[in-house]
This record gives structure tokens, C-alpha cells and sequence, in this order.
């Protein structure tokens, strides 16, 4: 077991990496990609997957995506709008078929995928795009990595006993620091080594517990969700992972945070 979920981690590190780096039309694909399943594995979660509302969601999170595509920037802010407005008219037209609290969860797993994941691509389309979208995943992987690290040689005190049990105090204290210094180390390599590139280390190092905090909100609201709705993992799409919501779950949280630190502190 674990050695399939190294390997599969490996090959997902290399896809995301390969195509981080060539960004454009190539990590537009994978984004909308991850999106669409992920919008699947939700729908899926709250048995609306085989319903008109996923069908909705799935055109307006395609429509989203391309919309950004072609740089239409403003109009694809707007796809939460419309999208809710049809599964509002929805609502009416079919009622009572669904509940109210199939479309409110429809619309949110609208938003908890498509629209925050998008932000992946926003970060990689900026000035330096391709530099500033690693601050995603130091404040992710790097963050779970750290905090797990560290709760296993120094966890005593349990963080979140009914939600979480194996998350301790010292763990979560620990991925904000290792992330904090890993994105100040990431900041100086920058500096020193890529030519015309001049970034703040303290700015980095803000985003990096920034990121890490939201990383770990994002992580335990998965759980959340999977306890509530009665189920192990998302999916079975990634061997010894679960589902993309699965692994991803923290970056759905961080892309945004990044993205509007990146606006905030203009880098």
C-alpha cells in the first residue's frame, strides 16, 4: 500500500510540475481536468450525480474554463451567478423533485471545485505566474508534510479529538513553520539564483503560514464532509490517494489564499 501511494504521488508530483511549467494551454487542460472530476466525486458524495443539477454544474464549470481560457476574465467571475440562477429556476420549475438543500449543496460543490480550483490557472497566467503557483503546493504538500513530520516525533496534544484524532497541537504548529521556511528558502533561491527576479523573503514567508493554516482548514473540511456523507474517499482515481478530491482537498483552499495574497501584497 505504501508503496503504491508513493508511486502514484511521484507520478501526480511530475504531472503537476511538468505541467506547471509549461503552463498556457497545457496546465489549462489539467485544471479544467481536475475540475470537472472533481465536480463529479462531490455530486457523487451528495447522490446528485446522475441529476439535472450535476449536468448544470458541469457546463457552467465548463464554460468557467473557458471563458479564462480566452481571457475573458470578467465573465467568468460571473459563472457562480448564472450558475445559480438556472439551478434556482431549477428548483422552482421541478419542485418539489429537489430539496432546497440539493441546491444549495449543488451550488457549493459549483464553487468548492470549479471555482476555487480555477484559481490554480489565475496564479499560473499572472506576471511570474509560473514562480508564484509553487507557493500553492509549499503551502500544501510542503505544510502536510512538516506537520506530519513534526506530530510524529513531538505530537502529545490532540488538535481536533473527534474530527481529527491523529492531528495534535504540535503537528499543526509545526506545518506553519516548516512551510513559513521553506517559502522564505524558496524566496531566497529566487533572488540568488533566477536572473531579474527580486521578491520579498518576508512576503513569502507571510503567504507560507498563510497557506499553511488554510491548507489545514481545508483538509479537516474534507474530512468533515466525508464523515458527515459516510464515506472513506472521494474516488478510487489515484492509487493509495482516494479521489482528486482527496488530494487535493487542501489546495482547494490554498489556490485562492495565494491568489489574493499575491493581489494584497502585489508581487
Amino acid at each position: 500500500m505504501f508503496i503504491t501511494r508513493l508511486l502514484s504521488g511521484i507520478v501526480l508530483l511530475a504531472i503537476v510540475i511538468s505541467t506547471g511549467i509549461l503552463g498556457g494551454p497545457v496546465f489549462w487542460a489539467l485544471v479544467t481536468l481536475i475540475s470537472l472530476i472533481g465536480l463529479m466525486e462531490f455530486h457523487r458524495m451528495i447522490k446528485l450525480e446522475k441529476s439535472g443539477l450535476f449536468a448544470v454544474n458541469l457546463i457552467a464549470c465548463s464554460g468557467l474554463y473557458l471563458l479564462l481560457l480566452f481571457g475573458k476574465t470578467e465573465l467568468a467571475d460571473l459563472m457562480p451567478v448564472v450558475a445559480l440562477l438556472i439551478l434556482m429556476g431549477i428548483y422552482v420549475v421541478r419542485y418539489p423533485k429537489f430539496d432546497a438543500k440539493d441546491i444549495f449543496a449543488s451550488f457549493t460543490g459549483f464553487v468548492y471545485t470549479a471555482v476555487l480550483l480555477s484559481f490554480l490557472y489565475r496564479i499560473r497566467i499572472e506576471e511570474n505566474g509560473m514562480l508564484l503557483l509553487w507557493l500553492v503546493f509549499i503551502g500544501t504538500w510542503g505544510s502536510d508534510t512538516c506537520a506530519y513530520c513534526i506530530g510524529c516525533l513531538f505530537g502529545k496534544h490532540k488538535a481536533f479529538p473527534v474530527l481529527s484524532p491523529k492531528k495534535s497541537v504540535e503537528g499543526c504548529i509545526g506545518g506553519m513553520a516548516g512551510t513559513a521556511l521553506i517559502a522564505g528558502i524558496y524566496a531566497a533561491c529566487l533572488n540568488r539564483f533566477v536572473e531579474g527576479t527580486e521578491v520579498s523573503v518576508l512576503a513569502f514567508v507571510l503567504i507560507g503560514v498563510l497557506a499553511s493554516v488554510v491548507s489545514q482548514i481545508g483538509d479537516l473540511a474534507a474530512s468533515a464532509m466525508k464523515r458527515k456523507y459516510e464515506i472513506k474517499d472521494y474516488g478510487k482515481l489515484i492509487p493509495g490517494h482516494g479521489g482528486i478530491l482527496d488530494r487535493f482537498d487542501s489546495i482547494i483552499f490554498t489556490a485562492p489564499l495565494v491568489y489574493i495574497m499575491v493581489q494584497v501584497l502585489a508581487l
